[in-house]
């Protein structure tokens, strides 16, 4: 229950702004000196899983008013 809202805003942020999101964690994961190169469907994924994480959120707290 804590981390919905966190989680909220990080499914909205992949969901605005997947190039964003996905490059601040590659940033983070890779070294200086790396050279990666993400495919064109590595955003398309961030999107999807920012509206599944927003679906996921939503129907928890569809489940909590109930309990």
């Amino acid at each position: 229950m804590a981390l919905q809202l966190p989680l909220a805003l990080l499914g909205l942020a992949e969901l605005l702004a997947p190039r964003k999101v996905v490059d601040f964690w590659m940033d983070l994961a890779v070294t200086d000196d790396s050279e990666v190169e993400l495919r064109p469907w590595v955003y398309t994924a961030a999107r999807i899983e920012g509206i599944l994480i927003l679906l996921w959120v939503v129907s928890r707290r569809g489940g909590d008013a109930d309990d």
